[in-house]
């Protein structure tokens, strides 16, 4: 029998997500002096049947930047290479996940980084994934210790904020697996989350990083 205080699945179908995002009026960030970035938020899952849900990475250990935190696929843009197909080039590079032009449903609104990037999301859909499937998993080690599946519904929740001395503006992080997800990744998936889940159009770009995310 179902555990009545545990959320219900969240299944989202491709169109759904494209409308929300279709709608929205992306907050486009005129900072020169940082490096373009993109990430990749990647819904997988079976619509109609299954939970839909995002793809996140445990940055391995041996990383000299950000490493063992849980991060999006994403990094540096190339030379004339635009957004979304740098954010499908690192999904395919981290994850083995190749997907064409046309998963790619959307953006939502650039966020500066501490660490000097202007980083770009963008919303893909891949469907089933995983060794059964036409679309299975294949972590790069040297880059990725862990790839996790999370249930939209477990990303639906509120963000928890924290005023620190360093910053006047408060820094934002969200409740996942017995741990927290902080910026950037927390602002952009609550951002999802409001937007897609809620059709609330919510600005994030104002958000802190923690301390330890400043390098």
């Amino acid at each position: 029998m179902p555990n009545p205080t545990e959320p219900s699945p969240i299944t989202l179908v491709e169109s759904q997500v494209r409308a929300a995002l279709d709608g929205f009026p992306r907050y486009l960030a005129d900072r020169p002096g940082l490096r373009r970035a993109a990430v990749a938020v990647t819904l997988v899952g079976s619509a109609g049947s299954a939970a839909t849900d995002v793809l996140i990475t445990r940055r391995a250990a041996t990383l000299r930047a950000h490493s063992g935190q849980w991060a999006l696929p994403g990094g540096r843009c190339d030379a004339g290479e635009t957004v979304p197909d740098a954010a499908r080039r690192e999904l395919a590079e981290e994850l083995g996940l190749a997907l064409p032009e046309s998963a790619v449903l959307g953006r939502l609104d650039d966020y500066p980084t501490r660490s000097g990037y202007l980083m770009s999301p963008v919303v893909l859909w891949a469907g089933p994934v995983g060794q059964r499937t036409e679309h299975p998993l294949r972590p790069r080690r040297a880059e990725v210790a862990a790839v996790y599946g999370i249930p939209l519904h477990q990303l639906d929740v509120e963000p928890n904020l924290l005023t620190i001395p360093e910053s006047s503006s408060p820094v934002i992080r969200i409740p996942l697996m017995g741990r927290w997800l902080h910026a950037p990744t927390a602002a952009v998936l609550y951002q999802f989350r409001e937007l897609v889940l809620h059709r609330r159009p919510t600005p994030v770009a104002h958000f802190e990083q923690p301390v330890f995310a400043w390098r």
